[in-house]
């Protein structure tokens, strides 16, 4: 019996799109033909590491961190990134390349997989999960690109329509070069004029490093509410208010400061000890009534597992590019939304970290606030990005352009504030 074999002519034939020259006219949906395009064959031809150079200053702060661009045999590139100790991460890169390249970038899953497997052989964590992380975010970019969709759309669509966002803030992450010891009130004023209502803030840090988190008076409790005081002063209740800890105490100071927070509606308590003992968290979190947010640190499903288990999280939170990319995001996320726990992306790294996390929670049901900083997205990215997504009326929306949507700036590049290393090539 003779066989039928259709190519792409006759495919195009047969679905009544006509002649190739039809193709320019806009009978064809672009996504239709993207989807018979890249129904061929693809693969990884090609990896960069791509970093700004060690002494680039953007306002005063340093861009560190590292971006991971994969080539195709098709044209398309996609883009990823991860965050700090950016050259240890090119080690990494170096040493795992040879799992990626030639592969099919589109196998977001297997590819994804295989690399782990590969990095369980020796402890797990650090660098080699944060390259896998960079290459992950990366191949959904190329995904979407291939698709002519944006990440999101690939995620399940839009779950939210906008996002709810917080600034964090810092004295070295500024607003107009205010400082959150002496200017709260200023800076409180400054985000509910943008309609943000919701802080993140170190009052504990100086007093943790002073005592190495192992011991804090009444003298020091009651000078560290005094920031707390200050916003409510200011805003009421109108602001919302999470405490960052940095991972800096033990569990009796945990309970301690918790204790005397409990009369100020905290929106959570974050990374008060090191991440490495869920059971003490499980007793911070049985302890008081205010939200325990947990995360950051954390890397796979597999970690955030024995956490939901334990009861020892009321809110999580991870970042895109340590967690191991938008695949363990999203895993992470509905896997919590099973314990009807919410979920608040860290995004307090680079641009393309910014876009993946806007991309990922415009996905998730269980969204509940996203990381924001005004010193990023007013002074750092726009001189790497074209088409930075910034927030309006406290809320952020997803770009819509295809895979991340980014738009990279070329001066950059073409004055060396960029610098381009081949990783491997075939």
């Amino acid at each position: 019996m003779k066989q039928n074999h259709f190519n792409r002519r006759d495919f195009l034939k047969a679905a009544g799109f006509g002649s190739l020259a039809a193709l320019g006219t806009g009978m064809i949906p672009t996504n239709t033909l993207s989807a018979v395009n890249n129904a061929e064959p693809m693969k990884i031809t090609k990896i960069e590491a791509v970093k700004p150079r060690s002494d680039l200053r953007i306002d005063g702060s340093r861009p560190n961190y590292l971006w991971v661009r994969l080539y195709t045999n098709n044209g398309i590139v996609g883009i990823g990134e991860t965050y700090p100790f950016i050259n240890g991460h090119i080690g990494i890169l170096k040493d795992l390349a040879y799992l990626f390249i030639g592969k099919d970038p589109r196998d977001i899953e297997r590819l994804w997989r295989d690399a782990l497997v590969r990095i369980s052989y020796y402890p797990v964590g650090g660098s080699d999960i944060r390259i896998l992380t960079a290459i992950n975010i990366a191949q959904w970019d190329i995904l979407g690109k291939a698709l002519g969709v944006p990440i999101y759309r690939l995620l399940g669509g839009k779950a939210q329509r906008k996002l709810r966002i917080y600034n964090t803030t810092t004295n070295y992450w500024t607003i107009n070069d205010m400082k959150p010891e002496k200017d709260i009130e200023n800076i409180t004023k400054f985000l509910l004029n943008r309609g943000i209502k919701a802080i993140k803030i170190y009052p504990y840090a100086e007093v943790g490093g002073r005592n190495n988190g192992n011991y804090i008076s009444p003298a020091d409790l009651e000078n560290c509410l005094g920031w707390i005081k200050r916003i409510r002063d200011t805003a009421g209740y109108e602001m919302d208010i999470g405490l960052d800890l940095s991972g800096r105490w033990n569990l009796a100071c945990a309970l301690r400061i918790a204790e005397s927070l409990e009369p100020y509606r905290i929106m959570w308590l974050e990374d008060v000890m090191l991440q490495d003992n869920v059971q003490s968290y499980a007793i911070l979190a049985r302890e008081t009534s205010i939200p325990i947010c947990i995360g950051e640190r954390c890397a796979t499903r597999y970690q955030f597992r024995e956490m939901f288990e334990s009861k020892a999280v009321d809110i999580v939170m991870y970042d895109l590019t340590w967690c191991g990319g938008i695949s363990e995001a999203k895993k992470i996320s509905d896997m919590a939304d099973a314990y009807y726990i919410p979920t608040a992306p860290h995004t307090c790294g680079g641009p393309v970290l910014w876009y993946a996390s806007i991309h990922t929670a415009t996905a998730l049901t269980n969204f509940f606030i996203m990381e924001s900083c005004y010193h990023f997205y007013h002074h750092e990215y726009p001189y790497f990005i074209k088409n930075v997504p910034v927030p309006e009326d406290g809320f952020v929306t997803v770009p819509e352009g295809p895979g991340l949507g980014i738009e990279f700036r070329p001066e950059p590049f073409e004055r060396g504030d960029v610098i381009v290393e081949k990783i491997a090539e075939i």
